[in-house]
């Protein structure tokens, strides 16, 4: 059976980021991820999960100024200690939290160039040797070009290709199903290319990113069930924009057979 986790960026945005833990605890959910926690401190985040009692499953890098357009650092020249500092940060707050994952976010690059892959893999390489220390598990998450123009990390096979030369057992792709279909559809044969990669997976219909069973271009019953049958049964982050009230949406789960 599919283990649902509530993504607190997406969804419950009815209320303040630190309420939505205790909206996801009472809609039924046993775990979260979240994106950008970092306007809280360690303890205000800790706390109001603790008292939600809920399991924190995954956290984004600190990415840092997004009014100045920067996602990260990872590939981005002569931003190394911005990404050193941003990947420590990240590790106390998935400490603090209990978070076993970290999505490493790679960073905006007009112009891509072999600089970006050559400092990208540098960064990864130490970024795991951090996280194999720690015993957590780093994920890198392909973007698609219509959501976040400019983003390094557009390509899964560029994806696949830095896990490998890392080599490193923690170190994984993020499968974001949305993304996967924007960015080059064929998601069963992805999938079963990518299954010995995958390190987490998230959701969400295409293209206007809300919940699974609303019109777009995935079958999602279809895919959940391909996704198990191929091995993967770890968290699924729900990373969708609810088309209304957010518990009214996750009437989904119980049409796909699902329960939380």
């Amino acid at each position: 059976m599919a283990k649902f986790c509530a993504n607190l960026s997406f969804m419950f945005t009815e209320q303040p980021f630190l309420d939505r833990y205790k909206l996801a605890k009472e809609a039924g959910f046993k775990a979260v991820e979240t994106g950008f926690p970092f306007t809280f401190t360690e303890k205000q985040v800790s706390d109001a999960k603790d008292s939600a009692g809920v399991q924190q499953i995954l956290i984004n890098t600190y990415t840092g100024d997004v009014t100045k357009g920067e996602l990260g650092f990872a590939a981005v020249p002569g931003k190394e200690q911005d990404f050193r500092d941003s990947i420590n940060k990240t590790i106390n707050y998935a400490k603090v939290l209990g978070a076993s994952k970290i999505h490493i976010m790679a960073g905006k690059v007009l112009e891509v160039k072999d600089a970006h892959h050559l400092t990208y893999e540098e960064n990864l390489k130490y970024a795991a040797k951090l996280l194999e220390k720690e015993g957590l598990l780093g994920v890198i998450e392909p973007i698609n070009n219509y959501a976040v123009p400019n983003y390094y990390l557009n390509c899964y096979d560029r994806a696949l290709s830095v896990v490998k030369k890392v080599n490193s057992p923690n170190l994984r792709i993020m499968l974001d199903v949305f993304h996967l279909q924007h960015i080059r559809g064929n998601i069963t044969n992805s999938i079963k290319d990518l299954s010995g990669y995958i390190g987490h997976v998230q959701i969400a219909q295409v293209p206007n990113r809300n919940e699974p069973d609303t019109p777009g271009e995935v079958n999602y019953v279809y895919v959940l069930e391909t996704l198990k049958a191929l091995g993967y049964n770890d968290w699924i982050g729900l990373e969708y924009k609810p088309l209304e009230n957010t518990e009214k949406g996750l009437k989904w789960l119980k049409s796909f057979g699902y329960t939380l």
